[in-house]
């Protein structure tokens, strides 16, 4: 009796919990679909309005196609990135690999206002030493958003690549080299396929966080060059505008088909898993 007492308890702040999490985010739902012209909850009427605002308001068609840019190139530079300097952290024998490793992690770490300010100073005044320079005059510009989203975006697939890479078994590949295949061909025909899912899946989280991000892009967009997320807090601020909410709702969709993607991708690529199953069974 004590014991489904106790249970029930479990449950019942599980569910305090987790309407405390989902609340806000169907409030915000719900009031996209309002007939009113402001946000307020609970709404008034029902209407797409606000979403057809979104597919013909200019500033949201102007938004859209740079936070797409952003997120796609930024997302594929970060994995591409990651996944190298995790195989050279695994494979290798080098010291100070924990602190490396840390580095690449750090800006998970390291307070998102640390880093936006940061990232300012770099893209807008550039950094010099000696005859060397870089960065400057790229705020307000597509390419200052993907190396600063590039930042942000490195430590997810650097941590599910070096996991992917700890469950190889180094031995495949060294079989590989004896059998004559070049380093490069032995990494992209044994290790590549195997590491995938963690690949994947890196890019997956690489491409949200950029998707998603709104205090750096605030450092670095102009009102001529910004992301979805800095015109949804902009207007937001200005106008309880309820295409904001609408659109807000449409991030988040596209959020959930990539989580989605993710489960998929998880559940059924485990190449290693395969392998390991059909040594046993030999």
């Amino acid at each position: 009796m004590q014991g489904s007492k106790i249970q029930w308890i479990n449950r019942g702040i599980t569910l305090c919990i987790a309407l405390l999490l989902v609340a806000p985010i169907a409030i915000a739902v719900i009031m996209s679909f309002t007939a009113s012209d402001s946000l307020r909850f609970p709404p008034k009427g029902f209407s797409f309005q606000w979403y057809e605002a979104v597919v013909n308001e200019p500033k949201w068609q102007e938004r859209v196609p740079v936070s797409l840019e952003v997120a796609v190139v930024s997302s594929l530079l970060a994995t591409a990135l990651s996944t190298l300097a995790a195989f050279s952290l695994v494979r290798s024998n080098i010291r100070g690999k924990g602190l490396i490793s840390a580095l690449f992690i750090a800006p998970l770490i390291v307070p998102i206002v640390v880093l936006g300010s940061g990232d300012f100073f770099v893209w807008a005044r550039g950094w010099s030493l000696g005859p060397f320079s870089f960065g400057g005059r790229l705020v307000g510009t597509v390419s200052g958003l993907v190396m600063a989203h590039t930042v942000i975006a490195i430590p997810y697939p650097f941590i599910t690549v070096r996991t992917s890479l700890n469950n190889v078994d180094p031995l495949l590949e060294l079989a590989a080299r004896n059998l004559g295949a070049h380093p490069l061909k032995a990494f992209r025909t044994i290790t590549l396929p195997l590491i995938m899912p963690g690949v994947l899946s890196g890019l997956i989280f690489a491409f949200i966080a950029s998707w998603d991000e709104v205090v750096i892009a605030s450092f670095l967009s102009t009102s001529r060059v910004s992301t979805v997320p800095v015109q949804i807090f902009n207007q937001l601020r200005d106008s309880l505008d309820p295409s904001a909410a609408a659109l807000s709702t449409l991030l988040l969709a596209a959020s959930a088909c990539l989580i989605g993607l993710l489960a998929l991708v998880r559940k059924n690529q485990n190449p290693a898993g395969k392998i390991e199953k059909g040594e046993r069974a030999s």
